[in-house]
């Protein structure tokens, strides 16, 4: 049997983006992939990205927040950072560690902006649910897309 890809999706503070990621990773590719998330920093896990994972079938609430140094000693093959801060902070792992960006936009942010112009709780939700949706499709293609993206 072949080993699974170790695959740790990175985010600035691990509450929604990689707990997302990884929450498919987890459902979509557990054959294939051992799938981690952590963040740059720790901000807890996000109510709102569990409430969208949820109404997909997928439940992420007992992830936790985790910061990038507990996988120090996990030989990684993989990590996949999912926002620009992330990329642009991103430690340095062994050489054997591929190191991609494919950024997603960021919902609580989306939110923000939304609420200032008096979206109600619903239209926030459908920004969680279409990063949601778009990191779905991203997740399925793994690892057959990887080979397309540049580090």
């Amino acid at each position: 049997m072949k080993e699974k890809l170790k695959v740790l999706f990175l985010c600035t503070g691990n509450s929604c983006r990689s707990q997302m990621a990884q929450g498919w990773a987890n459902t979509l590719k557990q054959d294939t992939i051992k799938a981690y998330s952590a963040g740059i920093e720790i901000h807890g896990l996000n109510p709102d990205a569990v409430k969208v994972m949820a109404e997909a079938g997928v439940d992420i609430s007992m992830h936790r927040s985790k910061h990038i140094d507990t996988f120090k000693e996990i030989p990684l093959d993989v990590v996949i950072t999912v926002c620009g801060h992330a990329h642009e902070t991103c430690p340095v792992f062994p050489p054997r560690c591929r190191i991609i960006h494919m950024g997603f936009d960021d919902p609580p942010k989306m939110v923000k902006a939304l609420a200032k112009q008096g979206a109600d709780k619903e239209k926030q939700l459908d920004c969680y649910r279409r990063v949601r949706d778009k990191i779905k499709d991203f997740v399925k293609g793994l690892p057959d897309n990887l080979k397309e993206i540049k580090k």
